[in-house]
């Protein structure tokens, strides 16, 4: 992220809330470690709701746990694994992120935030997982590496451009937004047929046409 010396106005702040949660709903401990790393190397000034991940020992915790997803989530059926545990962590965190983002003196503004970040990082969170799930039934191990980089690279676009640019992070959220809809109705279509030619296999009947 560019240095920021001063406290972050309502433009940045409100990014950063958005950008938190949903960024938590793909790469938590990332979203996380590279916040808290931000504020203590003096990049950006955290509100006062996140000083609490530039704590060295905040910092330690979640690197390691970014270190742990970020070999987990590169290994085909691991992944959907652990987005599957992650169901009950990633939503959450997503919400007190984006609450401890806008909501240090204003308890609306604290609701608020948590609601909106908690969707934004179950429908990023439910995109992922869908879209893992998706890419696992291929037997090669290329497209999920790949998937998994462009994650990890879009985790620290995202975060940067909310620090930086708010206007356009905005419109590239409600871009991504409208993509990852869109992509798990597509996707959870495609997850269907091929559970359902599973089954027809596993019955000794033909593939259905779109397996075949």
């Amino acid at each position: 992220m560019d240095s920021l010396d001063h406290l972050l106005d309502t433009p940045h702040l409100l990014a950063l809330a958005a950008a938190l949660g949903w960024a938590s709903g793909f790469r938590l401990y990332a979203a996380v470690f590279l916040t808290g790393l931000a504020g203590y190397l003096g990049w950006v000034d955290l509100p006062h709701g996140l000083l609490v991940l530039q704590h060295p020992a905040v910092l330690a915790a979640s690197g390691f746990m970014l270190l742990v997803e970020f070999c987990a989530d590169k290994i085909p059926l691991l992944d959907s694994m652990w987005d599957a545990v992650h169901t009950f962590i990633r939503i959450p965190a997503g919400a007190a992120l984006a609450a401890g983002a806008l909501g240090a003196d204003n308890q609306a503004m604290t609701w608020v935030a948590a609601l909106v970040g908690g969707s934004l990082a179950a429908t990023s969170h439910a995109t992922k997982m869908t879209a893992r799930a998706a890419v696992n039934t291929s037997p090669e191990p290329f497209s999920n590496l790949f998937v998994s980089l462009a994650e990890d690279g879009l985790v620290v676009f995202l975060l940067w451009l909310s620090a930086t640019h708010p206007a356009l992070f905005a419109l590239v959220l409600a871009v991504s937004v409208v993509l990852a809809v869109v992509l798990l109705v597509l996707l959870v279509r495609f997850l269907r047929t091929v559970a359902r030619g599973l089954g027809e296999f596993f019955r000794g009947r033909p593939l259905p046409r779109e397996l075949g």
